[in-house]
């Protein structure tokens, strides 16, 4: 597979997604997170970066442009859009670092296990319908934190992230059965 090949419209469009990763990321944090203007730039901006994820998915699956290169990065460049928001929001004390911690942890293990597959001759675990859930509800969530929103909603922000919390765990655990299950990393 020649490098033309891996540069097609859909796999551009996630490294631009992971290029506006930190422009997104300044504008959470702009005066330690204080201002709501920013906030809501922010939030915009972690919400149009989100949406390209859809849209490269529809275009290589229109395409038939599906590579090896867009199923990791896909998936590496949402872990890097979510887990910049949430140590950020963590940073500023908005969020408690506990729950950055059990998503981010479960994405690096997930992370992990899947480059262990491939090292041991697997194909790449693609992103499950779970998988696609957790994405969004953690996106969801997340976005809830960045936006400045009034006191009366946060019980309600806060319970849209223990379901998104939830659902990351299961998830991850489903993508660890599937990996013990494979003949590659059973054998």
């Amino acid at each position: 597979m020649g490098l033309i090949s891996l540069l097609n419209l859909p796999n551009a469009l996630t490294i631009l997604r992971i290029a506006l990763i930190p422009l997104c990321f300044t504008a959470l944090m702009y005066e330690s997170g204080s201002n709501p203007q920013w906030r809501i730039i922010a939030w915009w901006g972690f919400f149009i970066v989100g949406m390209t994820d859809i849209l490269d998915g529809r275009l290589a699956r229109s395409r038939k442009q599906i590579t090896e290169l867009g199923k990791f990065l896909d998936p590496v460049a949402d872990k890097l859009l979510v887990g910049s928001a949430l140590v950020g929001l963590s940073l500023l004390g908005d969020l408690p670092w506990w729950i950055t911690f059990v998503i981010l942890g479960r994405e690096l293990a997930v992370t992990l296990l899947r480059l262990f597959v491939v090292r041991l001759g697997g194909r790449i675990i693609p992103a499950s319908r779970g998988g696609k859930l957790k994405t969004f509800t953690q996106g969801f969530a997340t976005g809830f934190y960045v936006l400045p929103l009034v006191p009366s909603l946060h019980t309600a922000r806060d319970i849209f992230m223990y379901l998104a919390i939830a659902i990351t765990i299961l998830t991850g655990a489903e993508y660890f059965i599937k990996a013990l299950k494979s003949p590659k990393v059973a054998a």
